[in-house]
Order: C-alpha cells, then sequence, then structure tokens
C-alpha cells in the first residue's frame, strides 16, 4: 500500500499535465481573422466618439474571435461631423475585449478611436485623449490592399491591422 501511494503520484501528475497541455496552447493561440462580413454582423450602425455619433462603414470592418470566444473588432467610421483635427487621427474604431500590445504599449479592453498619422498609429480614448503613437509601416507588396483589413504578421503570435498599405502589428496581450 505504501508503495501504492509513492507510485501513483507520478502517473497523475503526468496525467494532469496532458490533461491541461490543450487547456494552454488554446490561450495562446491565435484567434480566427474575421473578414468584413462577419465582423459586420457584430458592430453597430454607430459608434459614440467626442460627444458624437459616427456613422459605422461596416463593408470596411474587420476582427478578430480567439479561441475563448473573445474578440478584436475594428471599422471606419464617417467623421464627416467632426472637427479637421478629430478627422486627422479619427479614423476609425477599435473595440477591444481582452488587452492588447502595440509595440511597446499595452492596451487595455476596450472602445478606442484609432488613426494612421504620416508613419504612425494614434490611439486615443473615445474622449480624444491620446493614449499612444507607435510606429506604422507601409506594405509596398500587399497584393490587394484595403481600405480596413486584419491579416496575419510575420512574427508569430501577431496580427496586422491595416488602411490601405499602412499596417501596425499587435497581439493578445500575455
Amino acid at each position: 500500500m505504501n508503495v501504492f501511494r509513492t507510485i501513483f503520484p507520478a502517473p497523475a501528475i503526468i496525467l494532469a499535465s496532458l490533461v491541461s497541455m490543450p487547456l494552454i496552447a488554446a490561450a495562446q493561440s491565435p484567434g480566427t481573422i474575421l473578414h468584413a462580413p462577419e465582423a459586420a454582423k457584430l458592430l453597430p450602425d454607430s459608434v459614440y466618439y467626442a460627444g458624437k455619433s459616427a456613422s459605422t462603414q461596416l463593408r470596411n470592418s474587420a476582427g478578430i474571435r480567439f479561441s475563448d470566444d473573445h474578440y478584436v473588432l475594428a471599422v471606419l467610421v464617417d467623421t464627416s461631423g467632426y472637427s479637421s483635427a478629430v478627422q486627422e487621427k479619427y479614423q476609425g474604431y477599435l473595440l477591444t475585449e481582452v488587452p492588447l500590445e502595440f509595440s511597446d504599449h499595452s492596451l487595455p479592453a476596450g472602445a478606442y478611436g484609432v488613426g494612421f498619422v504620416g508613419d504612425h498609429f494614434v490611439v486615443t480614448d473615445i474622449g480624444t485623449h491620446e493614449i499612444f503613437q507607435t510606429h506604422a509601416t507601409r506594405d509596398d507588396h500587399m497584393q490587394r490592399p484595403l481600405p480596413l483589413q486584419i491579416l496575419e504578421s510575420a512574427t508569430p503570435g501577431m496580427d496586422r491591422l491595416c488602411l490601405g498599405r499602412t499596417c501596425v502589428d499587435f497581439g493578445r496581450a500575455k
């Protein structure tokens, strides 16, 4: 009996490790990219930003569905009712149910205004206060640029949010 107690913990530990490995892998696995038709089903017709309601361009939307059923969604917005200073930085709306990482910047779950200004990606809160800027790159090799899309990044575990040929890499925070 004493020998059984000594031997039994090892198989139990191995079994527990094998059972938990798929759960760990699922939590770290990349998400499924959603194209405009799938993302549009999840997005509202208009969003709140800077004291106004802006219409969304659902045909210009994209997203990611993670294996744990959390989402990141992006959509271009009609900024015609905003000042030119706001329009410069606010081209789209980013909704994320999980924390994200952009280069060396962390972004908590929430709703944000986003835009590409020159070679920078700008993130603002819904009151137009800048949260951060990070470097964006131009992809001259992209075969079919769309107004807004999410693509897989060359960096494992990362994706790319692109406005035309201008892109920024991001990933789910670990």
